[in-house]
């Protein structure tokens, strides 16, 4: 009583003041709350050299084209399924490609698991010839290079510019896309990486 006694000799300004800024932090409480909702729905933001991660809306079964395995046996990407796939195109000739290999073997060696991989794919029209030995030249140590020398599955892939890197989910499904190239090894992506392992 003695609290709505003091109150009741405020200033109407002071009440206004004081109404303000109870609003204020309430305001802020439910928009941490909604904040935290998102981020928990939503991948975290990453950016490479070209863009930002653009996270599929209505994720689509990846297509299923024909490339050649590191070994030069012709597979899919259904041969992948059950793990979370980081699938990178690039080619020996692409300068920004080759400057996040180095990255992406880092990752490879930082993150590989039974649950999750990384599947470099030249576009080179040698295929394996030349790239497996410039990989190898980069000393490049966690990774061996599949091949789509024709460029079918990268077309499919939507890969309008090298390099382009999608996630695929254990089910098959494209579940986002990064065009230009990024640091692959950063606490930035191996969050985004940890996202679509959840």
């Amino acid at each position: 009583m003695a609290f709505l006694g003091s109150l009741s000799s405020w200033s109407p300004r002071r009440l206004a003041v004081v109404g303000g800024v109870v609003g204020l932090v309430a305001a802020l409480a439910v928009a941490g709350s909604l904040l935290t909702v998102a981020s928990a729905s939503s991948p975290p933001a990453f950016s490479g050299g070209y863009g930002s991660w653009e996270a599929f809306a209505d994720p689509q079964p990846a297509p299923a084209i024909d490339f050649l395995d590191p070994d030069g046996e012709r597979i899919n990407l259904d041969a992948y399924k059950g793990q979370t796939l980081l699938v990178n195109f690039w080619a020996t000739w692409c300068a920004p490609c080759i400057r996040e290999l180095p990255a992406l073997d880092e990752l490879q060696a930082d993150m590989g698991s039974e649950a999750f991989q990384v599947l470099i794919i030249s576009i080179d029209r040698k295929g394996l010839e030349v790239a497996q030995p410039f990989l190898d030249n980069l000393e490049v140590e966690h990774l061996k290079t599949a091949a789509d020398p024709k460029g079918a599955l990268a077309r499919e892939m939507k890969a309008t510019g090298l390099p382009t890197t999608v996630i695929i989910s254990p089910e098959g499904k494209v579940m986002g896309r990064l065009l230009g190239d990024a640091e692959w090894n950063s606490d930035g992506a191996k969050a985004l990486v940890r996202y679509y392992l959840q």
